[in-house]
C-alpha cells in the first residue's frame, strides 16, 4: 500500500523524466502508473473529498439525523398548476400537474430572474417550453411568462441557464425532438434567447452549438474565454471553450465518454477553477448506481482531463451545484443522503475548493396551501419529508444565498439563507451537537419528525 502510494506520488516526476527521452516512454509511464492513482482501479479506495467532524472520511459514519440544520426564508416562485387535460378534475394527483424542473437564477438590471422547464406532466415530453418570472426582492415573484413559447410537437425545450454576456441577458435552452433529449435522431441543439428590455419580451438570438445540452451557464476562465459543460445526445461529456468573439464560436474538448469508465455513467457535470488559476476541479453525478460523486481534474483549464474516479462523497443520484461565496469558502448544494433519496437537500462547505469539511441539512419547510394542491392526499405529497426536492441552483446577493429548486418536479421554490449561518457552521469544531451559542438560522439536528 505504501509502495503504491509512493509510486503514485512520484508519477508526475517519472512521466516528465521519461518524456525527455521519448514521447512513447511518457505514454507508457502513464499507462503503468495510472492504475496506482487513488480511486483509479476497480478495488481502489475512493478519492477523499469529504472529511467531516465525527465521521471523518467514512460516509457510512454520517449521522444524517444529527446534522445541523440551516434555516432560511422560503417562498414559491411558480406554484403547482393543473395540466390542461386535468383541469376541473375532482381529485387531482401528481400526474395531473404540469412539469416544472431545471430552474436557474440570475440578478440582472436590479431584478432577480428565474427560468425553468415547464410542460406536460411527463418530463421532457414534446411541447415542453421554458418560462420565467422576476422579483425585486427575491421573495415575491411575478406571474410566470414564456421565454420560448410552446413549441409544436414533436419538439420540446429544456431550460439551461441564465447568462450575462457583454451586458446582455441570455436564456440558454436545449431544443430537441421527441421524448427526452438523449437517444437517436434527437436533432439536439443549444439555443440562446436574448432579453429585449424595450419590448419586455424574449427573442430568439441564435444557435449556440449542435448536438449539445449544457448543465449550467458558462463560466469565465482566467484567459477571458468562457467554458461550459456539454453532453451530446449519447451522454458523452465534453467542455466547450470560447464564446468570446461570437456566440457560436466554441472549441470542444472531450472529458469522458458515456461508457469509458466501467460502471460509471456520467451525467450533469460541474467544475470550478482552483486557486492556482489553471486547474479545473470537476464533480459528476453517476447514473451507474454507485450513489457517489465522481471526480476529475484538468491541469490546463479544460483542454485535457484525468479519468473520472469515484469519491467518498455520497449523492442520491441527482443534480448538484457549487459556487464560491464572497466570504472565501465554497458551497456545494445537493441531495447528499442516498437513503432519503431526493427528500432531503444539503449544503456542504469547503475552504480550499478540494475538501468539504462541513455538511448541513437545508431546513426547507412545506409550501403553503395552493388551489391546484387542494386535496388532502395531494397536499401530503407536497409536505417536506415526503416531497422530492431537487436540481438546486444558487446565487449570492446582499449577504444571502438564494437557492432555487423544484418540489416533486411540479413546483419551483426558493430558500434564502444568510451567509452568517454558514459562517457559524464552518467555524464550529464540535462533531456532535455544536459548542457555543447557535445562530438563529442554525439549528442542531436531532431525530425529529421529518428528519427520520
Amino acid at each position: 500500500m505504501r509502495r503504491n502510494t509512493l509510486i503514485a506520488a512520484l508519477a508526475p516526476v517519472l512521466i516528465v523524466v521519461t518524456g525527455r527521452f521519448s514521447p512513447l516512454c511518457a505514454a507508457l509511464g502513464v499507462l503503468v502508473l495510472a492504475p496506482l492513482a487513488p480511486g483509479a482501479g476497480p478495488h481502489s479506495p475512493p478519492v477523499e473529498i469529504l472529511n467531516l467532524p465525527g465521521a471523518g472520511t467514512d460516509p457510512g459514519k454520517i449521522d444524517y439525523a444529527d446534522l445541523p440544520r440551516i434555516q432560511g426564508v422560503h417562498t414559491v416562485i411558480s406554484r403547482a398548476m393543473l395540466s390542461a387535460v386535468s383541469s376541473g378534475r375532482a381529485r387531482a394527483d401528481l400526474h395531473d400537474l404540469r412539469f416544472q424542473l431545471h430552474n436557474y437564477l440570475a440578478y440582472y438590471g436590479g431584478r432577480f430572474w428565474c427560468i425553468w422547464s415547464d410542460g406536460p406532466p411527463i418530463e421532457d415530453e414534446p411541447t415542453q417550453e421554458v418560462r420565467y418570472a422576476t422579483s425585486d426582492d427575491g421573495l415575491t415573484w411575478s406571474e410566470p411568462k414564456p421565454v420560448t413559447g410552446t413549441p409544436p410537437a414533436p419538439y420540446a425545450f429544456i431550460a439551461r441557464g441564465l447568462w450575462v454576456r457583454h451586458g446582455q441577458l441570455l436564456a440558454l435552452v436545449a431544443h430537441f425532438k421527441g421524448k427526452g433529449a438523449f437517444g437517436a435522431d434527437k436533432e439536439l441543439e443549444l439555443w440562446a434567447y436574448a432579453w429585449d428590455d424595450r419590448s419586455g419580451l424574449w427573442r430568439f438570438e441564435q444557435k449556440v452549438y449542435d448536438d449539445a445540452i449544457n448543465n449550467f451557464p458558462p463560466q469565465k476562465l482566467p484567459s477571458g474565454d468562457w467554458i461550459l459543460t456539454r453532453r451530446d445526445a449519447r451522454f458523452n461529456v465534453s467542455v466547450l471553450i470560447g464564446g468570446r468573439r461570437a456566440l457560436d464560436d466554441w472549441q470542444a474538448f472531450p472529458v469522458v465518454g458515456a461508457d469509458q469508465v466501467p460502471g460509471f455513467r456520467p451525467d450533469e457535470p460541474i467544475f470550478w477553477t482552483l486557486s492556482d488559476n489553471k486547474t479545473l476541479f470537476a464533480l459528476f453525478r453517476d447514473n451507474g448506481g454507485s450513489e457517489r460523486l465522481f471526480h476529475s481534474t484538468s491541469p490546463d483549464l479544460g483542454r485535457s482531463w484525468s479519468k473520472p474516479v469515484m469519491t467518498n462523497f455520497p449523492n442520491a443520484t441527482s443534480k448538484l451545484f457549487s459556487m464560491e461565496t464572497s466570504r472565501g469558502y465554497r458551497v456545494l448544494v445537493l441531495n447528499a443522503n442516498p437513503r432519503a433519496g431526493r427528500r432531503q437537500l444539503h449544503v456542504a462547505m469547503s475552504r480550499d475548493g478540494r475538501t468539504f469539511t462541513r455538511l448541513a441539512l437545508l431546513a426547507v419547510p412545506s409550501p403553503p396551501k395552493d388551489e391546484a394542491v387542494s386535496s388532502a392526499g395531494l397536499r401530503k405529497k407536497f409536505q417536506t419529508g415526503i416531497a422530492t426536492l431537487q436540481y438546486p441552483h444558487v446565487i449570492e446577493h446582499d449577504g444571502h444565498l438564494l437557492i432555487a429548486f423544484s418540489r416533486n418536479k411540479k413546483e419551483t421554490e426558493l430558500l434564502r439563507v444568510p451567509l452568517d449561518a454558514l459562517d457559524r457552521l464552518l467555524n464550529t469544531c464540535a462533531s456532535r451537537g455544536h459548542s457555543g451559542p447557535l445562530h438563529p438560522f442554525l439549528g442542531a439536528g436531532r431525530r425529529r419528525g421529518w428528519l427520520r
